[in-house]
């Protein structure tokens, strides 16, 4: 059995990266590259593989891009598609914190009370207060939510990691999220939908126009999302959650008519009735067809009939029939000491079948 370093994270292999912007040419020299909100997704990633079977699946042109304080090419795709179906894997998938990126990387990540980096407490706050996050980000840090997903209709096991440095999607993903994570325990998979949604407040008599990316749970019903962890089946195609299930087929019904005529004796007879009738297959009043016919079995076979070839043996006539055709009948009572009462047919199960008879 193998064994695993119990600190190391364990996580898929990032495939690519689920963008809300890319950046275009700036036309006056010397000017860094201008920022652009998408409509659509961008999907970028270090394979043209992938990038190449986006493109077929959500359209757009394949290009070589580098991003911004990198020399390593990439490949991206400014997609044609306002929503994007994923899978979240289980567990807590939303990695969120307050950042600041300079040129040597990450100078400050913080959980808004306490900045890990540098050890001590939240920067922005102490130097502009509750209102920091108001300012431009270039003063302080700015909120960085990224979620890993797979995209199952692209190539290859990994994640497509998303990530948004909106205040307010910050603020919807965890509260989205948290519900479902609250509902499944993160031990499940998770169909979602995400899409780019266009927003605008007034805060102080100004209008400022923002976009947050939505994740919600994609299944039929909103009680799919709130019931539990659901399977990978489900989870690859939600709309089986919603169909009735498929009810098995009936267990043939034993042929006791056929048993019962293999009977040599009236008390084999009937334990073929007292299997019917624990299967729940005859009345236990014997008003049935099926009872009816396993008694007059048994009255064939306590009149001498084969009851395979209908031919009468020669016997007695202490136990024949009377002038009308009738036999001799009574109600057995074959409660055993350590049995619950059990019910016979009340009709012509014949006098010969004593109490306590063998066959159950």
């Amino acid at each position: 059995m193998g064994s695993r370093i119990l600190t190391m994270k364990r996580q898929a292999a990032e495939l690519g990266r689920i963008r809300t912007g890319y950046s275009r040419p700036n036309p006056n020299a010397g000017k860094g590259p201008i920022p652009v909100k998408s409509k659509t997704f961008v999907l970028t990633s270090h394979s043209r593989e992938y990038i190449a079977a986006a493109a077929e699946l959500y359209g757009g042109r394949v290009e070589q891009w580098t991003p911004q304080r990198s020399s390593v090419a990439q490949w991206r795709v400014i997609t044609e598609a306002t929503e994007l179906r994923a899978i979240l894997p289980a567990g807590d998938v939303l990695n969120q914190s307050y950042e600041m990126w300079g040129g040597g990387g990450c100078e400050r990540r913080c959980d808004g009370v306490t900045e890990s980096i540098g050890r001590r407490p939240c920067v922005c706050l102490a130097k502009y207060g509750e209102e920091w996050h108001k300012r431009p980000p270039t003063q302080v840090c700015r909120p960085t939510s990224r979620i890993g997903a797979f995209l199952p209709d692209l190539p290859d096991l990994g994640v497509w990691r998303l990530e948004t440095k909106s205040y307010y999607a910050a603020d919807v993903l965890a509260g989205g999220l948290d519900t479902v994570l609250q509902a499944t325990g993160g031990t499940g998979m998770m169909p979602v939908r995400m899409w780019i949604e266009q927003r605008s407040r007034v805060a102080d008599g100004n209008t400022k126009q923002y976009q947050v990316v939505m994740v919600v749970p994609s299944l039929p019903k909103l009680r799919h999302a709130l019931n539990g962890p659901i399977s990978t089946a489900a989870a690859l195609d939600p709309s089986t959650l919603d169909r009735p299930a498929i009810a098995a087929a009936p267990a043939e019904l034993p042929d006791y008519v056929a048993e019962a005529r293999q009977c040599r004796t009236v008390e084999d007879a009937r334990a073929v009735w007292h299997r019917a009738n624990r299967a729940g297959h005859v009345d236990p009043k014997g008003a049935d067809e099926l009872s009816q016919r396993l008694v007059q079995i048994a009255q064939d076979i306590a009149a001498g009939v084969d009851t395979q070839t209908g031919e009468t043996a020669d016997q007695d006539d202490e136990h024949g029939p009377d002038d009308d055709g009738v036999y001799d009948v009574e109600v057995v009572d074959d409660q055993g000491d350590d049995e619950p009462p059990t019910a016979y047919p009340s009709a012509g199960w014949p006098q010969v079948a004593a109490p306590g008879g063998g066959g159950r």
